[in-house]
C-alpha cells in the first residue's frame, strides 16, 4: 500500500476543519460524528473505570490526541497528571492553547526517532490511530515505541480493528487481523487484559462477512455525506440500540477497545 506522510495528511486535514469532522468518519458530518464520539466516550468510561486504580496520581500519556477528545476522557476519570501528543504540528498548537496545564508533544509514535518523551507513564492510550499506520515496520516500531513508554505492571489502552480475516485496507487504513496484534503485543511485552467492541452498528463493519450489513452502512454514508442534517437523524436513532449492542457483545464487526498490561519480568 502506498506510503503517505503522516504528519503532512493530517496537518491537511486540521487545517481544512480542525475538529470532529477532521478526526472522526470523513464525510459524513459533524452531527453524526457528534453520536459517534458519544458512543466512544461511553464506551471508554465504563471500561476504564473497572482498570482504574484508587490512586489519582498516575501519570497519563495519549497519544495521538488530535483535538483532546480523550484528554478530556481521562481528566473525566478524575486524573490530573496528564500528557497528550500528536504527530500533527497544528494539532499540538491547538491543544497546547486549549490544555495549558498539560504537557503537550509533537510525535510521531511509528518512527524509530520518535521524539518520545524520556520518561515511563502509569497508562497510555493511543485511540483511533494505529490502523492509520500504512506500514508494517512503523507499526512494529509503534508498538516497540509504546513499550517504552508504559511502566513495567502500567496499561496501554488503545483502539483497533482486529480483523478475524487477512489484514486489508486503503489508502489511508490497514484493517490488521487479530492473531497478528496479539502476537506483535506478545512480542514487545504486552499481556491483553480485555477487550470490548466500541461499535457495531455506527461504523463501517470492517470485520463482517455480511454483505446485507455494509451495503447498509455505505447507504447511510452516502445518505449523510449528500446531507449532513441527516446524521443527527441517524444518530439519534441508532444510539440506544448501539450502547446495548456494545454493552452485551464480547466483539463487533468494526473498532473494538484493548487494554494490554505491561509485563514486568522483561
Amino acid at each position: 500500500m502506498t506510503e503517505i506522510n503522516a504528519k503532512d495528511y493530517w496537518d491537511t486535514l486540521h487545517r481544512r476543519s480542525y475538529g470532529l469532522t477532521s478526526v472522526g468518519y470523513i464525510g459524513v458530518g459533524k452531527p453524526f460524528n457528534a453520536w459517534m464520539y458519544r458512543v466512544r466516550q461511553r464506551v471508554f468510561r465504563e471500561t476504564m473505570q473497572s482498570f482504574i486504580p484508587a490512586s489519582d496520581d498516575l501519570e497519563i500519556l495519549d497519544i495521538g490526541s488530535g483535538t483532546g477528545f480523550y484528554l478530556d476522557r481521562w481528566r473525566e476519570l478524575g486524573f490530573q497528571n496528564i500528557s497528550g501528543s500528536d504527530v500533527s504540528e497544528m494539532a499540538v498548537e491547538r491543544l497546547r492553547e486549549r490544555h495549558p496545564s498539560f504537557d503537550i508533544t509533537q510525535l510521531d509514535i511509528g518512527e524509530e526517532s520518535a521524539g518520545l518523551i524520556q520518561r515511563e507513564f502509569d497508562i497510555v492510550s493511543i485511540m483511533d490511530v494505529l490502523f492509520h499506520i500504512m506500514s508494517d515496520h512503523k507499526y512494529e516500531q509503534a508498538f516497540a515505541n509504546l513499550a517504552k513508554l508504559v511502566k513495567p505492571g502500567g496499561l496501554l489502552v488503545f483502539s483497533e480493528n482486529l480483523v478475524h480475516q487477512a489484514s486489508s485496507g486503503d489508502p489511508h487504513q490497514v484493517n490488521r487481523s487479530i492473531v497478528d496484534i496479539e502476537s506483535l503485543l506478545r512480542k514487545v511485552g504486552f499481556e491483553p487484559l480485555a477487550r470490548r467492541p466500541m461499535f457495531v452498528l455506527m461504523n463501517y463493519p470492517v470485520d463482517s462477512t455480511s454483505l446485507l450489513h455494509r451495503l447498509c452502512w455505505r447507504t447511510l454514508v452516502l445518505a449523510m455525506a449528500a446531507w449532513n442534517p441527516l446524521g443527527a437523524v441517524v444518530g439519534a436513532i441508532l444510539y440506544p440500540l448501539e450502547i446495548v449492542l456494545v454493552s452485551r457483545l464480547k466483539e463487533g464487526p468494526s473498532t473494538e477497545l484493548m487494554v494490554c498490561r505491561r509485563l514486568s519480568n522483561l
